[in-house]
């Protein structure tokens, strides 16, 4: 299978995402320019990712801007017709723009930049990366202002209810409480997928802790999952 990473005018995580997967994870992978339109070399056995970042300098709302543009309207095609999609950071702001995932991304509740490691664990085994990390608690930077998750009641009720809530933000023994949640999200949510499964966003940064030279490799299990889906 093939990883393609999408550039926008403002992302920043793109080498980052580029260097994970093709260096330690030896996976290919292409890069895409948020203006092309083909994605024909990928088969619904490969991965779009769109990485974190600004996109268009995050006028107008995070991600606004992004969901419009050439590339993101083959992705949400490429997604309705069984394609995996991987949004990290501003790609999940983008996802959740372009309707591909439900809720939105909303300013951190202490109003603040929060750039730090947190820690977050899997909520069930329904999906393929819930089932690859198992009961890890994973250690994994975030880096963002405006990465608390909401939703309406209802679409979390839906959320819990399909099993849709890939990770919760915790502490290091996994216990989930308001005090390890480092920007308000709904429910202590750090990522979540589709109704089928194919389409998966987050905020923390799986990329960041891919590395032996940065005495982590926590995210290895997440971007490794993506390889094993059908």
């Amino acid at each position: 299978m093939k990883f393609g990473v999408i550039v926008f005018p403002g992302s920043n995580c793109d080498r980052d995402m580029m260097h994970a997967l093709q260096d330690d994870l030896q996976q290919e992978v292409v890069p895409l320019w948020h203006k092309d339109r083909d994605l024909s070399m990928f088969s619904t056995n490969d991965c779009i990712v769109l990485p974190g970042g600004f996109s268009y300098g995050d006028y107008l709302r995070c991600g606004a801007l992004a969901r419009f543009s050439p590339m993101m309207e083959q992705v949400i095609n490429f997604a309705n017709n069984g394609g995996k999609v991987l949004g990290v950071c501003n790609g999940f702001q983008i996802l959740c723009e372009s309707g591909l995932l439900p809720g939105v991304l909303l300013q951190n509740d202490h109003q603040k930049f929060v750039c730090k490691n947190v820690f977050i664990k899997s909520e069930n085994n329904q999906n393929v990366v819930g089932r690859a990390v198992g009961d890890q608690i994973l250690k994994i930077p975030v880096a963002h202002g405006e990465g608390r998750y909401h939703a309406d009641a209802a679409t979390i009720e839906t959320l819990q209810k399909n099993n849709q809530i890939v990770f919760r933000y915790c502490d290091e023994s996994g216990q989930v409480h308001i005090q390890s949640n480092p920007n308000g999200a709904t429910n202590n949510i750090a990522g979540i997928c589709n109704a089928n499964r194919n389409v998966f966003g987050m905020m923390p940064h799986p990329e960041r802790a891919t590395s032996d030279a940065l005495h982590n490799i926590d995210g290895r299990a997440i971007l490794t999952a993506f390889t094993h889906m059908n």
